[in-house]
């Protein structure tokens, strides 16, 4: 028997007023929970920055006390900056060097989808990395902001403590809340849809810079 006949007889069975249906296979349970490595270890922050560079992602990584001259070098020529509520000082600082145009989302209000939309920048936190498919989760905390603020502009910067990369995906989970808004990044936005040309800036930021603090 074809596993098309298994699947037709499968599904005629459940279909079928009175028919006994047949319990459904065991769901195997033998999968990885937790990572071999450590959060913000060496063996996960050089996974995490492979993957990302692999999706066309620019990485630094700083000590803290350089975080602002790294987020002012992140912003190259943006003249404008939209940052959350509350994003840490030194982010700030780093967004008002050069003389840039700072706007704090909610403050006095919300900016629309066309404010944000002439908008050059934006520089958000974290909550969590996840090394191994190289993804970083925003969860609408102070430091990150709104979901459209980190979606609108053309250049995403993100701040990710290394302490808050993990290696694997049951890793990153564990330390989110279900009910948050999460947005997950995997690169900056692309397609390619059309004839398998590769097409970025689609959907969400062009560019995606992450700055790695130590």
């Amino acid at each position: 028997m074809s596993s098309r006949d298994t699947m037709l007889r499968r599904i005629r069975t459940a279909v079928a007023k009175g028919a006994p249906s047949e319990p459904p296979p065991p769901v195997p349970r033998e999968y990885h929970r937790s990572g071999e490595h450590a959060a913000g270890s060496d063996h996960v922050v050089e996974l995490v920055i492979d993957r990302l560079l692999d999706y066309k992602a620019e990485v630094t990584v700083v000590e803290r006390a350089g975080l602002a001259a790294a987020v002012d070098i992140a912003l190259g020529s943006a003249s404008s900056v939209v940052v959350p509520p509350g994003v840490a000082e030194d982010v700030r600082s780093g967004c008002h060097t050069g003389g840039r145009t700072v706007v704090v989302d909610t403050d006095p209000a919300t900016l629309s989808a066309t404010e944000l939309d002439a908008v050059d920048a934006v520089v958000v936190g974290s909550t969590v990395a996840i090394a191994v498919t190289g993804t970083i989760v925003l969860s609408g905390r102070p430091d990150e902001g709104r979901r459209a603020i980190s979606l609108v502009p053309d250049l995403l910067v993100v701040v990710l403590p290394v302490d808050r990369i993990v290696e694997t995906v049951p890793d990153g989970l564990a330390l989110l809340t279900p009910t948050a808004p999460l947005t997950m990044i995997s690169g900056p936005s692309a397609t390619s849809d059309i004839e398998l040309s590769r097409v970025e800036g689609v959907h969400g930021p062009r560019t995606l810079r992450v700055v790695i603090v130590r």
